[in-house]
């Protein structure tokens, strides 16, 4: 049995070959520590953006509650206004219109007109029995004229014909 026993220079091509690899490994061992960094430096980059838009997207939710809770407050001042405005006709709707335009007129008028005369109601009163008590006294008067039952008669016809 013969052995293959490599020469010197197989021998010391192989030596060559592996340490030039050995020499290598601490290089390229750095070149993935080096990169390795890079990947831990973009992650932390990305988590520290990621938690940018976690803090926006929370302020976002936070501003469209308000607002949904605002929405939902007018909704529910609204409904009976709603409801009043679907159970009106075209015509009551312009006729609303059309009081609300003479509201500012109206309340200068009670403002002016009404407001002073209610407040002299309370010294009216008195004149207006008064008057009542006199308008009573005359009717009677009348009543007790000779002959005026035939004129109440022939008037009452009078009307009833022209009716």
């Amino acid at each position: 049995m013969a052995f293959n026993i490599p020469g010197p220079r197989t021998v010391f091509g192989w030596a060559v070959r592996t340490v030039t690899e050995v020499v290598s490994i601490p290089g390229r061992v750095l070149g993935l520590l080096t990169a390795a960094e890079r990947a831990v430096s973009q992650a932390n980059e990305l988590v520290a953006r990621t938690g940018e838009v976690v803090t926006s997207a929370e302020s976002a939710v936070e501003h469209a509650r308000r607002v949904t809770a605002a929405a939902e407050e007018v909704v529910e001042a609204t409904k009976p206004m709603v409801r009043f405005a679907a159970e009106m006709s075209v015509h009551e709707v312009e006729a609303a219109i059309r009081l609300v335009d003479e509201l500012p007129k109206l309340a200068e008028h009670m403002a002016d007109d009404i407001m002073p005369i209610l407040g002299t109601l309370d010294r009216v009163g008195p004149d207006i029995h008064e008057l009542l008590d006199v308008a009573k006294d005359v009717r009677q008067a009348i009543q007790g004229i000779p002959g005026f039952d035939y004129l109440r008669r022939r008037g009452e016809e009078k009307e009833l014909e022209e009716s």
